[in-house]
């Protein structure tokens, strides 16, 4: 059946004292999928899913503290570090009295989905994985620098940290490893208007540093991560781009250990960012994954 794409709502609502943005789509009343976002992305990375979506299922995404059109508030009130923002999910979830949903697990946004996954099994109707790993035998070369500052944290390997956070930075998240015949359809509104967002507001250039920084803290998340995949088994649909020096196709293939029934697709020449140069699949993949799980 043919549908028409929906209009998305642009609301803020208060996240103990911190104005949170979020975008919207769909009736109050149908069953939810959270999209919590990339690094170092907004809501705005759901901005053509949400319209094919909207006609079965409500969907939310929010900007988290720090990120696209939400609050910045100073470190003693938010503290910038991914126990942080999993927290910040959690209490998002709770504002706006989300009770059973099913959970877009993306980039930063698979780890801080998956603690609020485990925070509350039950209500957790089903999973989507597109390029969020947990699997630290299968990282790909892209890690190499993050992981020799994680155990060895110096002023040096700090540095060199911060200075890919930058708009010619960004715009290697986006396009650096994709082949040139997709590059074209990759909006480049998505790092200028990321790095705008960073650069106009005093303090997130930094905070995003420090994140980068805590980073290696989901090490220790991983194993349990993985338990809960065993424990719970959701209903799992992973939709996956392998051109990804982070996340090649073996990051993906290895939720099949601990989710032997996942639906597990690789979209071809896709990369880390694929909802841009895929959607038409992984809106027809969505659909019908969502259609059987968590049907309105």
């Amino acid at each position: 059946m043919t549908t028409r794409p929906v209009p998305v709502a642009h609301r803020t609502t208060d996240v103990d004292g911190i104005p949170v943005f979020y975008r919207e789509a769909g009736p109050a009343d149908a069953p939810v999928l959270l999209l919590p976002h990339g690094y170092p992305c907004s809501s705005f990375q759901f901005r053509g899913l949400m319209p094919e979506l909207g006609d079965r299922w409500r969907l939310v995404a929010p900007d988290y503290p720090g990120f696209g059109r939400s609050g910045t508030p100073p470190r003693e009130r938010f503290a910038y570090t991914f126990d942080a923002y999993a927290e910040f999910l959690v209490r998002f979830t709770e504002v706006l009295g989300l009770t059973r949903y099913a959970i877009w697990l993306h980039d930063y946004g698979s780890q801080f989905g998956l603690r609020l996954a485990m925070h509350a099994p039950e209500r957790v109707a089903a999973l989507i994985v597109q390029n969020g790993d947990i699997y630290p035998a299968e990282h790909g070369p892209k890690y190499a620098s993050l992981k020799e500052y994680w155990t060895n944290p110096t002023p040096e390997g700090r540095e060199r940290i911060a200075d890919a956070v930058d708009e010619e930075g960004f715009r290697g998240e986006f396009i650096g490893e994709i082949p040139d015949h997709l590059v074209a359809r990759v909006s480049p509104d998505l790092w200028t208007l990321a790095w705008a967002q960073v650069a106009g507001t005093p303090g997130r250039r930094e905070n995003l540093v420090n994140l980068l920084a805590d980073q290696g803290t989901t090490m220790d998340w991983f194993g349990r991560q993985q338990a809960y995949l065993r424990e719970h088994r959701p209903p799992t649909l992973i939709v996956w781009g392998p051109r990804d020096g982070y996340m090649p196709e073996a990051a993906g293939r290895a939720y099949l250990r601990d989710l032997p029934d996942a639906e597990f697709h690789v979209l071809s020449d896709a990369g880390h960012w694929a909802m841009e140069t895929h959607l038409a699949e992984i809106v027809d993949l969505t659909r019908d994954f969502l259609g059987r799980v968590h049907p309105k």
